[in-house]
């Protein structure tokens, strides 16, 4: 009677043991890192200068770009994720009984944490994120001697580093083991690159610059 209950309790305490250690074997099989790149909209909101001559609103026209990106699955349900984007978006002055363009682009890199509400090998993985880094506008254009509305604000072939904020959210759809979709979207936000838009005989361009980047792209998972 005693070998049976000393052999019982022996037996208790090995299933014990073994069960999280398969835990840790299947944790330890699942995937880490992701690697992924996509296609980028790209909208940013305006700003108003004002002069002495009369008002234009400034930005950037709708565009396009890519990203890239390597994340860490750190958590079963947070991950950190470093990012590269690039995004085409052409400086615009409009008001004023004028118009004016001139080409740009931007470069940002930037590292943000995802916050999921399903663990890692989930079908379906809302998440929000939040970030930071940093972005590089470029006025690419060709400059000219006269440009419409310079009397107000000239559009210019300059570069300007801006620290970046970024926050949003999306959903990463398992496809495979190994493959994943991701749709999200997000809104970086800069201060307004007042040297790549540079005020004239006038005031305009404080404050927060909103870039919405809506993106759709395909992982891997190793």
């Amino acid at each position: 009677m005693r070998n049976k209950l000393a052999q019982s309790i022996l037996f208790q305490i090995l299933l014990s043991l073994s069960i999280p250690c398969s835990w840790a074997q299947g944790r330890a099989a699942e995937p880490r890192y992701e690697f992924g790149g996509g296609v980028v909209g790209s909208f940013y909101d305006k700003k108003t200068f004002t002069s002495p001559v009369g008002n234009a609103d400034a930005g950037f026209a709708t565009g396009l770009g890519a990203s890239v990106w390597m994340g860490h699955h750190m958590y079963p349900k947070v991950s950190g994720e470093i990012r590269y984007d690039f995004l085409k978006n052409d400086l615009k002055l409009d008001g004023s009984g004028g118009k004016a363009t001139f080409g740009a682009d931007s470069h940002a890199i930037h590292y943000d944490l995802h916050f999921h509400f399903a663990e890692v090998g989930a079908k379906f993985r809302p998440f929000v994120l939040a970030g930071g880094g940093v972005k590089m506008f470029r006025g690419t254009g060709e400059e000219r001697a006269f440009q419409a509305l310079s009397q107000i604000a000239v559009l210019t072939k300059a570069t300007e580093l801006a620290g970046l904020v970024t926050f949003g959210a999306g959903v990463k759809i398992q496809l495979t083991d190994k493959v994943l979709v991701r749709l999200e979207f997000r809104d970086n936000l800069t201060r307004f690159p007042k040297k790549v838009i540079a005020p004239n005989r006038g005031t305009g361009g404080d404050g927060w610059l909103n870039n919405f980047a809506p993106t759709a792209g395909v992982s891997v998972l190793f």
